[in-house]
């Protein structure tokens, strides 16, 4: 697959894909651990292992199948992915819904190895493949006025339990400014190690930004609105305290119970030493989107 973005990322730096898949049983040494009780040294970030697809797909938050980790893996199958449409409105010159292959129809997927961090102290590397969000922005036409980016995921009650016992206030959503959805880092990812998008990980279509804490690229996604005012998301909503609207990866601001100073690679055993987080999960290239903010008041 063609690759417009190129980083220092490589298949070597990959989380293996049996590991992606199989997080839950490297978790389940943990306990009731938290992040700082299982905190070691911190070393750079250098000669990665692989990361393996069990890793990924085993141990994952996808709140509408339950808050467990291993949930989503377990009652993910049911949900409903074909047909698949996306609903585009607000600020477009073309609203509609689209068929999921009509909205990417023409456009270019490429293979993007990215870092992922979690607000909970973990990371990964995952091999996405997918295309650029400002491809399909540009597909349906943003007309002026616009200045964010709105998303919304399925809700399917019936094979969701998550949305059942309502651990959160759904749909999911989420939101980015208009220049973050822009930035050529930012993808609709449809699948991963070559493969189609797990249901467990945001099947047919979900966002992947990079340097944004996971919880940001929202899953399943079937609306993207181009809206004037900043949307609303949905654990800003839950816990404004907790969770910005930006959620840039910043290890010098701390979430209220842990440090986001260092991070745990997933893959390298319980009781590995922790990486030191990097500004922006170490995307610099995307700084220039925050000059001039203080990103400690806007987390």
């Amino acid at each position: 697959m063609a690759r417009r973005w190129m980083n220092d990322l490589t298949w070597a730096d990959v989380t293996p894909k049996s590991l992606y898949l199989n997080r839950r049983q490297i978790m389940a040494g943990a306990g009731g651990l938290g992040a700082a009780a299982l905190a070691g040294p911190a070393v750079a970030q250098e000669d990665l292992e692989p990361n393996t697809l069990d890793q990924i797909t085993s141990y994952n938050n996808f709140y509408e199948f339950g808050y467990d980790k291993e949930d989503p893996a377990a009652h993910a199958d049911a949900m409903v992915i074909e047909p698949w449409s996306v609903k585009v409105d607000g600020l477009v010159d073309r609203p509609g819904d689209y068929a999921l292959a009509d909205l990417l129809d023409g456009l270019e997927v490429e293979e993007r190895i990215y870092r992922l961090r979690c607000v909970e102290g973990w990371s990964m590397v995952i091999p996405w493949n997918g295309v650029e969000l400002a491809d399909v922005l540009a597909k349906v036409g943003v007309q002026e006025g616009a200045r964010f980016v709105a998303f919304e995921t399925t809700v399917q009650p019936e094979v969701m339990p998550g949305v059942q016992r309502g651990v959160l206030d759904f749909p999911y959503v989420e939101g980015l400014r208009l220049d973050e959805a822009q930035h050529p880092l930012t993808i609709l990812a449809t699948g991963l190690y070559g493969e189609s998008l797990p249901k467990q990980n945001g099947a047919p279509i979900r966002l992947v930004v990079p340097w944004k804490y996971g919880f940001k690229s929202i899953k399943s996604i079937v609306r993207i609105s181009l809206v004037e005012q900043q949307p609303p998301a949905t654990w800003n909503l839950t816990n404004p305290s907790e969770y910005g609207f930006y959620s840039n990866v910043n290890p010098t601001v701390d979430h209220p119970r842990w440090s986001q100073a260092t991070e745990r690679r997933i893959g390298g055993g319980l009781f590995s030493s922790r990486q030191p987080t990097l500004m922006f999960n170490g995307y610099d290239e995307v700084a220039g989107l925050y000059e001039g903010m203080d990103l400690a008041e806007n987390f």
